[in-house]
């Protein structure tokens, strides 16, 4: 990967905000709490891209420092954290933290403080269609990328892929707006949904729900739980022996935790909203990779999680707006983040201007743990961290 392609090409002149010395960016992750397994892989994710951008020249010559904070996961000390932040600090712009109920808060605050604010991990559509976002944008697959790329995988598999369909909806804004499009997306089609009920977050008890599912004889079950949920849910589908030929869940699958709290019981779940896996064919994957693989407390041959790979993709997109506007004047960096194309991990992709990627562009990846690495089963590649799609899934009791 070039730095063109990271960073663009080196300018001569800036134009608007101050052109000396480091550019600022601030950002909260959660560190600590529920969400820390994820944060602490988008905190490298976003590590690595600051690292390559700096070996790169930086932007214009000036180098890119982040700084971040713990919001432990809690909205309300997002905001409080990046007020810190901005108190403190005459930053370009902010980044967000993990899952969209974080990111809906950094972008609130960013909103009213006019900054040009990235969110990653981002699919919740409705905050960009009724808030008139103007200064959040989202690199990152929406709910209808997901809900359609679902349909894709699973039309990949061909003649005998999964027709009978459980939604387990979450008890969220997001919950419901994800059900709701896959939904949309399969009826009419060969598959059919024959059951669809919600749950709320924080579920210790899936027994009633796994039953219900259990009667209709289902190939498929599609959630977006968040991850201790989504744990806690395939621990006692395995207990009760209940295993769909394809468990699809959509954010709960992403950490590391998922493979060491699991084993065995967490292979071959999939997920078919990821935004970036190792396995893609896309500018800044191989250099992203060999970096990860550089750092001392990575062992050799571990598979680096999505999460990874849309942090890093999120500082492409931040290198390159910046590179175009060829200042850190808000307003200059947020017309480049509307006029721009990005070349970015996770695809080539513009943004609408209410923040989005524009429809189609981006495709997300689908993935499937095996052996305890997430790997790339759609689109297919030819690469080392791909595979094909496992399906049926065995059983628990054969895995």
């Amino acid at each position: 990967m070039s730095a063109t392609a990271l960073a663009g090409c080196s300018t001569t002149s800036s134009t608007g905000g101050s052109s000396k010395g480091p550019i600022l960016i601030g950002a909260t992750i959660p560190k600590t709490g529920p969400l820390s397994s994820t944060g602490r892989s988008m905190l490298r994710g976003y590590k690595i891209g600051i690292d390559y951008i700096n070996s790169n020249g930086g932007i214009d010559g000036r180098e890119v420092k982040l700084i971040i904070k713990d919001d432990e996961g809690d909205p309300k000390k997002t905001r409080s954290k990046l007020q810190q932040i901005v108190s403190n600090n005459d930053v370009a712009m902010l980044w967000g933290s993990f899952s969209s109920l974080l990111v809906t808060a950094g972008s609130a605050f960013a909103e009213n403080q006019e900054l040009p604010f990235l969110g990653s991990t981002f699919a919740y559509m409705k905050p960009h269609e009724q808030k008139n976002y103007e200064w959040t944008f989202a690199p990152f697959p929406k709910s209808r990328d997901i809900a359609r790329n679902t349909k894709l995988w699973f039309d990949s598999l061909g003649p005998n892929s999964p027709t009978r369909l459980a939604i387990w909806e979450l008890n969220t804004a997001w919950g419901q707006e994800m059900a709701d499009y896959w939904a949309q997306t399969f009826e009419g089609t060969k598959y059919d949904v024959v059951f669809r009920e919600t749950y709320s977050v924080g579920t210790s008890d899936f027994t009633t729900l796994i039953s219900q599912t259990k009667a209709k004889d289902i190939d498929a079950l599609l959630s977006n739980p968040i991850p201790p949920d989504g744990i806690t849910a395939v621990k006692q589908m395995a207990s009760q022996n209940f295993s769909p030929k394809l468990v699809d869940f959509v954010r709960a699958s992403d950490p590391r935790a998922w493979t060491s709290a699991l084993g065995k019981m967490g292979n071959y779940v999939g997920s078919s909203g990821v935004g970036w896996l190792a396995g893609l064919d896309t500018t800044g994957t191989d250099a992203l990779v060999e970096r990860y693989h550089q750092q001392e407390d990575v062992e050799a041959g571990t598979v680096p999680i999505d999460v990874l790979g849309d942090a890093f993709g999120l500082t492409q997109v931040a290198a390159q707006a910046l590179q175009s506007a060829g200042s850190t004047k808000n307003t200059d960096i947020k017309d480049a983040l509307l006029q721009a194309t990005f070349d970015t991990v996770l695809g080539k992709f513009g943004f609408t201007d209410t923040g989005m990627p524009e429809p189609g562009q981006l495709v997300p990846a689908c993935g499937q743990w095996s052996d305890g690495a997430p790997m790339l089963v759609y689109p297919q590649t030819d690469g080392e961290y791909a595979m094909e799609t496992v399906y049926p899934v065995p059983d628990f009791g054969s895995r």
